[in-house]
């Protein structure tokens, strides 16, 4: 028994495996009697258990887009929405701040980062990328150990009557190189709930230690397993459910330190336990892929699905089933949360998967043009209860995911043609080139990714050159890394551990009400009031709390109250100055201002000694805060005004903003057009022009829940929560009858605003980029900037013109129209590139690239002109024979190569190389090699003793080639020109 014991923890954590049904001592299906549940019942079950047996809130599913931790590409944990808790930095007048027991089912993806599933999924019978994770939760010592254990006890085997001889478990054996022992306590626990000691397990901190990541909150964790073999044989234990205790905090140097507050972290995968409960040797027989796979043979030429991998799967065809109804799956639940296909991040892990999809769709399924898109309602039925957003989006996501299908299988079959071609010229122990694979790539020419162009080689049996493709994608790392915006420093935090310190102190959050302390004066301008505080706490740079900081020191700062508004909800923190009470000579200058946990931390440079007790007043730089409140209000103006030129529907992204410029991201089907454009400008003109009142009320947040037409983002907002309405009274605007939030901008927003709309001034949207498929950026800014924006924009316009004019009166020469075309390349250049309306920017693009091209057609013409006169000329001048070599006057190399290749034309069996001498005392050089000269005969080599004689340099093929140089004796130039012609004839 000890061996096959052993045998089976070695199995621990692998997914369900194909296998014979799962029977119970009666040899039956254990939930076959009465008839299995469905998956929503299960999921139900688990809800209701939670909340009506053991009082826990039930919290909806947050998106799979995370909110503000650039750590996660996805949401890939039902722990990942509430880490602010575990970390100690959440509002405390937030709904989060007041959970103490919770349950919910999470959505979660993992494709991508740390935590990956994609490159398994198909190739087994368990791995997915989206999947459903039940859990429930106790924060700050709510509930601990025991009771975690014993309420997962009672609802697996007293609520989904799985029998208890089926069920392992194992716990934290301990882990003597980090100093933690044994989890006995949790051993303990199972043993007093009747687990016989055989099935109780302890594993190391690999198995049964939990890490959120590098750093932070872990602990150890119990996992509850269940017995695939049901007694018969060796067990096959597979894990259901993972109880976390979080208890420690992971530092930077490695070291473990105790947490201020121990939380209980659960998680137990919905699809996983819906298979066994329902009796499935796999997850994908289950009623969550059932309706998948039936709508995939219904519609594809392939055979039914039979549920086999490895070498019994052939042709591939069950994998290709699985990772189809898997990936539609986690492209429907991502593009409903607002992720949406693109080229970089989790917009670029998406778009792999889709890809993947349609991939085994068409080649592997032989699915028709625009099949995956019609999957999306199936997905919609089997989750779109749980998840109503699937619902509300349904149409979108099935227009999004047929769009990218039917671009992807064009790239996906020339792409096929480009491997078929280079396999076939490969020897029998080659290598397929990197730069082939590269050329291929997301990161290449069209789009496939690198792990389906490893399998589409794989299903060849030929072997990618890796080290290659590893060369080549750190080359692009480095491209990026030095095109990259530059990353703002997060500067000075407070951890955990000082967090929980100033909470079992009693410090009470700081009170930065003060912000909005600020008024029009009688002259109209902003008075921003001082605020009066107390050091509670200082830090230095690591972040370790002192009484004192001396000179020259740069620190953390803690205050009683301030009135700098701290960075958040994409509004850049206030800078500015303190002074202490009685010293108004000394400044210490504030760089910035976070909020953690409710508290503000100023970063502060100071000049001379500052101590835990101080009394300091606090100076905002009045500039800078102005700045930042006119483009908060610009933004909220610029949001309304969207939705004004696209549809109610359209969605905020995300923003940023200070003093210079804003940024906003807007959910759009298509990149905006300049008539758009300039009818958002013009919206949001027209509010400022009106100066309108811009109201602001703290009000319940349940009371606006409602409300139609208001805007919130997938945010924690507090409560009381702040509601910003421009032009009509929040009290109005709120009232459920009332139309006004869809006549005007009201959004939830702590920000800071103005009081009037007209101070923004104007507004100039100057840049437009799309950043995924489905999501614009926009660029914009105010005030005098957005004037200067126009009279540029206006002052190009009327060069624009010029230039037309210009163009249709036609030159006279040549050098006019060289000019001329030198004209439009720098206006284009200067369109590009200079801060204008975005709109006006893509209007005169337009004209210019018209314009251009009627230049250059011109240019030809008048080049094509005078080069015949000069090949006439110059057939005057020389008898036929097997060479001419010349100079001629021409006012470019364009011309001169036009000669050049005139009279090879007029006389094809003779070689011709022309030089040119210009005013700046340059020499220009062409050369045409006569089609039967002999091999060895080139025109680059012509050129380039030509020209090497001349100090310069030379370009070109074997017939013709061009070059530069410079030479006061021109004669001698042509004499190298003749002795090397001659001895190549």
């Amino acid at each position: 028994m000890a061996a096959s014991v052993a045998a089976a923890a070695g199995r621990l954590r692998r997914a369900i495996r194909r296998s014979p049904p799962w029977l119970g001592p009666s040899r039956r299906p254990i939930s076959s009697e009465p008839p299995p549940a469905q998956a929503s019942a299960v999921r139900d079950a688990f809800l209701s258990f939670f909340r009506d047996r053991h009082g826990h809130r039930l919290v909806p599913s947050a998106s799979v887009r995370p909110r503000g931790d650039p750590s996660l590409l996805f949401v890939n944990a039902g722990m990942n929405q509430f880490k602010p808790i575990f970390l100690g930095t959440v509002d405390p007048r937030s709904d989060m701040a007041g959970f103490r027991r919770v349950a919910n089912s999470q959505k979660c993806v993992r494709a991508g980062g740390r935590h990956s599933d994609l490159e398994d999924v198909g190739r087994d019978l368990s791995h997915h990328t989206f999947f459903e994770m039940l859990g429930n939760w106790a924060f700050a010592g709510e509930y601990f150990k025991e009771e975690a254990c014993s309420m997962a006890w009672e609802l697996l085997t007293r609520v989904y009557g799985i029998p208890e001889n089926r069920l392992w478990v194992s716990y934290f054996g301990g882990d003597p190189k980090a100093g933690l022992h044994p989890d006995l306590e949790s051993r303990d626990i199972w043993l007093s709930l009747g687990v016989p000691a055989s099935r109780v397990l302890s594993f190391g901190p690999q198995e049964n230690f939990w890490e959120m990541g590098d750093t932070g909150p872990c602990g150890p964790c119990t996992e509850i397993h269940y017995d695939l073999a049901g007694g018969v044989g060796a067990p096959q234990l597979v894990e259901l459910w993972n109880l976390v205790f979080m208890q420690y905090n992971r530092e930077a140097n490695g070291s473990l330190q105790p947490l201020p507050q121990r939380h209980v972290d659960t998680g137990m995968g919905l699809e996983r336990l819906v298979a066994v409960l329902q009796g499935k040797p796999s997850t994908y027989d289950t009623d969550l892929f059932s309706p998948l796979l039936n709508a995939i043979h219904q519609g594809c030429r392939a055979p039914p699905y039979l549920g086999r991998v490895g070498e019994a799967d052939e042709g591939r065809t069950d994998m290709a089933y699985r990772v189809v109804a898997d990936h539609i799956r986690t492209l429907s639940v991502c593009i409903a949360d607002g992720v949406l296909p693109g080229m970089s991040g989790a917009p670029l892990v998406l778009r792999r998967i889709l890809r993947r999809a349609v991939r085994f769709s068409a080649e592997v399924l032989q699915a028709p043009p625009g099949f995956l898109g019609s999957l999306v309602p199936v997905v919609v039925q089997t989750l779109g209860e749980a998840y109503p957003e699937l619902q509300k989006n349904s149409a979108q996501i099935a227009s999004l995911v047929s769009e990218d299908e039917a671009a992807f299988l064009a790239s996906l079959q020339r792409g096929r043609r480009i491997i078929d071609r280079t396999v076939r010229r490969l020897g029998p122990s080659d290598v397929f080139p990197a730069e082939v694979a590269w050329s291929l790539s997301l990161s290449g020419n069209l789009g496939l990714p690198l792990d389906l162009v490893e399998l589409m080689l794989e299903e060849k049996g030929v072997q990618l050159d890796t080290a290659g493709l590893q060369r080549l994608a750190q080359e692009e790392a480095q491209h990026r890394a030095q095109q990259a915006e530059p990353v703002q420093e997060q500067g000075l935090r407070l951890d955990v551990h000082a967090l929980g310190d100033l909470q079992r102190r009693g410090v009470p959050p700081t009170d930065d009400s003060p912000k909005y302390n600020y008024c029009l004066g009688p002259n109209g301008d902003y008075e921003f009031g001082t605020c009066e505080a107390q050091v509670l706490q200082l830090y230095t740079e690591d972040g370790t709390a002192v009484a004192s900081v001396g000179e020259g020191q740069h620190c953390g700062l803690l205050l009683d109250r301030t009135n700098f508004y701290a960075e958040q909800g994409g509004q850049a923190s206030d800078r500015g100055y303190l002074v202490r009470a009685g010293q108004q000579d000394v400044l210490f200058p504030v760089a910035r201002a976070q909020v953690c946990g409710g508290f503000i931390l100023h970063e502060v440079v100071a000049p001379e000694c500052l101590q835990v007790g101080d009394q300091v007043q606090l100076y905002v730089d009045k500039a800078w805060r102005l700045g930042c409140m006119k483009k908060h209000t610009a933004t909220h103006l610029l949001n309304w005004a969207l939705r004004q030129a696209l549809g109610p529907g359209t969605e905020q992204r995300g923003s940023h903003l200070n003093p210079e410029r804003l940024r906003f991201d807007v959910a759009t089907q298509a990149p905006l057009t300049p008539e758009q454009l300039r009818a958002v400008e013009r919206t949001v003109q027209e509010a400022v022009g009106l100066d309108q009142a811009v109201y602001v009320e703290e009000v319940a947040l349940a009371l606006t829940a409602h409300v139609p037409g208001l805007r919130s983002l997938d945010e924690v907002y507090p409560d009381p929560v702040r509601v910003v309405s421009v032009g009509v009274p929040v009290a109005c605007a709120l009232d459920p009858a009332s139309q006004a939030a869809l006549q005007t901008s009201v959004e939830l927003c702590c920000g800071t605003h103005l009081l009037r709309t007209g101070a923004v001034g104007d507004l100039v949207i100057t840049g437009e980029r799309q950043l995924s498929k489905g999501t614009t950026r926009l660029l914009a800014v105010t005030g005098e900037q957005a004037q200067q924006a126009r009279e540029v924009g206006q002052s190009l316009a009327q060069e624009v013109e010029a230039a037309a004019e210009r163009l249709s009166r036609g030159s006279q020469d040549v050098a006019q129209a060289q000019q001329l075309s030198k004209d439009m390349g720098r206006l284009i250049d200067a369109v590009d590139t200079t801060t204008m309306p975005q709109w006006q920017r893509r209007e005169l693009q337009a004209t210019l690239k018209a314009l251009q091209r009627r230049a250059n057609t011109a240019l030809r013409k008048l080049e094509m002109g005078q080069a015949a006169k000069k090949t006439q000329e110059l057939l005057g001048r020389h008898s036929k024979g097997p060479l001419i070599v010349d100079t001629v006057s021409a006012e470019s190399l364009s011309v001169l190569v036009k000669v050049v290749r005139q009279l090879c034309e007029q006389a094809p069996s003779t070689s011709v190389l022309l030089l040119s001498p210009q005013p700046v005392g340059s020499v220009l050089c062409a050369c045409q090699v006569a089609q039967g000269a002999t091999p060895s005969f080139t025109a680059e080599a012509w050129a380039l003793a030509v020209c090497k004689h001349m100090g310069g340099k030379a370009w070109g093929s074997r017939v013709v080639a061009q070059g530069t140089g410079s030479a006061a004796d021109l004669d001698a130039a042509l004499s190298t020109a003749r002795a090397y012609a001659l001895s190549q004839l």
